[in-house]
């Protein structure tokens, strides 16, 4: 299942990447209107906030046994709605291109459902609920295209590290006690396409972002047969997030 949503995000936003020329080609014949904020893109630095949602998932890499031997299904993961909000910090590098670092608080919730696997003694053992508090640290390239009248698309791209507070790195209880284990940080790649619309007082741009980590976050139970742990090579986040900045 995670695999299909991966391939669902990547999908979208390469739809989007695609569907922003066609919209630039329609720049000449957009009549011309009253321009707010005209000077708002020379500043070197400015500031603002965000808010937003966001959904994570899995993606598994599995032992090699566990196909080739056992032939069981992929554990399934259910992604539930969280959310974020943050500050943004923005440097102009030239006229196209900003630098920006965008400290801020992901909350996600997943839940994992277990295949029959012996090993598990009751229908419960089945569940785990995995819960995520990030401080989420990005450094992302602003990449616009020229402004038009009070409109302006761009695409982003990045690295930014988590510190997940709901780690639960250093509890020794594990899967035999219900506790999902996962590490304290992680590394991502992020990819990510919107829009900003300037308004009379402010700019206000949401904006459809990619998070890719590459780093293994499992924490293997003590037990090197879990069923839980025991199966898994290998963990790794997946998640897409709507963004609204206001700067």
């Amino acid at each position: 299942m995670q695999k299909k949503l991966n391939k669902h995000y990547l999908l979208l936003l390469f739809s989007c990447l695609c569907y922003t020329p066609g919209l630039l080609a329609q720049y000449p014949t957009v009549r011309e209107r009253i321009i707010n904020l005209p000077t708002f893109d020379q500043k070197p630095i400015h500031y603002g906030y965000y808010i937003g949602l966001n959904q994570y998932d899995f993606k598994f890499d599995y032992v090699d046994y566990y196909y080739k031997e056992l032939r069981y299904k992929d554990v399934a993961v259910i992604p539930k709605s969280g959310f974020c909000v943050g500050l943004i910090g923005d440097l102009r590098l030239n006229t196209f291109f900003n630098l920006r670092f965008e400290p801020g608080l992901y909350y996600s919730r997943r839940e994992l459902q277990y295949p029959d696997i012996v090993g598990f003694n009751k229908e419960s053992d089945k569940l785990r609920e995995v819960k995520s508090t990030y401080i989420h640290l990005p450094i992302v390239l602003k990449i616009s295209t020229k402004r038009i009248n009070n409109f302006r698309p761009f695409i982003m791209a990045g690295f930014s590290t988590d510190f997940n507070l709901s780690s639960n790195h250093k509890n020794r209880d594990d899967n035999a006690s219900n506790v999902f284990r996962t590490t304290s940080q992680n590394l991502n790649y992020e990819l990510g396409l919107g829009f900003d619309f300037y308004l009379y007082y402010f700019k206000f741009s949401p904006s459809l972002r990619g998070i890719f980590s590459f780093q293994n976050e499992l924490i293997p139970d003590a037990n090197p047969n879990s069923p839980w742990t025991g199966i898994i090579d290998s963990m790794f986040s997946r998640g897409i997030a709507i963004i609204i900045t206001f700067e």
